[in-house]
């Protein structure tokens, strides 16, 4: 280890004056503008990432601000007593393209591996018909795992 920091030690003497003594400016720092490019980006995270049955996850989105809402779903969120298999649920979002929620994992989920799959959409709604149309702007999944529900960790 001494080796290597002396090595260190004795190219930057020999490199001397011909390295410039200040560092690149960070892109986003305090004399730059701030970019835009995580207006555009789509990310989700679901917490904890291994729940268990019975638990109550959170979601926390983010889509391009061209998105005014986000669908997720995922196999993991059935009801109890529905035959569907898939559950989707929405989500608003801000200005800004920031969302939250909560949803519950069925004590009745299977256990193992889901995905779980984020859309972001613009939907538009003509106030005459009442039509909307629904536009995909970006998606995104994340692994979740459902553990067994146990009831020791109450007691």
């Amino acid at each position: 280890m001494r080796s290597v920091a002396a090595m260190v030690v004795a190219i930057a003497s020999l490199l001397g004056p011909g390295v410039p003594a200040h560092a690149r400016p960070v892109p986003g720092g305090r004399g730059d503008p701030p970019s835009d490019g995580w207006k555009q980006r789509t990310s989700l995270l679901v917490m904890p990432q291994h729940p268990r049955q019975n638990d109550v996850v959170r979601i926390f989105v983010h889509c391009p601000t061209a998105a005014n809402h986000a669908l997720i779903g995922s196999t993991a969120f059935r009801l109890k007593g529905s035959a569907r298999l898939y559950r989707e649920v929405g989500l608003g979002l801000s200005d800004r393209g920031l969302g939250r929620r909560s949803v519950g994992i069925s004590y009745y989920a299977p256990l193992g591996h889901h995905v779980v799959h984020l859309t972001c959409v613009k939907v538009t709604i003509d106030k005459r018909t009442r039509v909307s149309h629904r536009k995909v702007i970006s998606r995104y999944a994340v692994p979740l795992q459902v553990r067994r529900f146990s009831l020791k960790r109450f007691l």
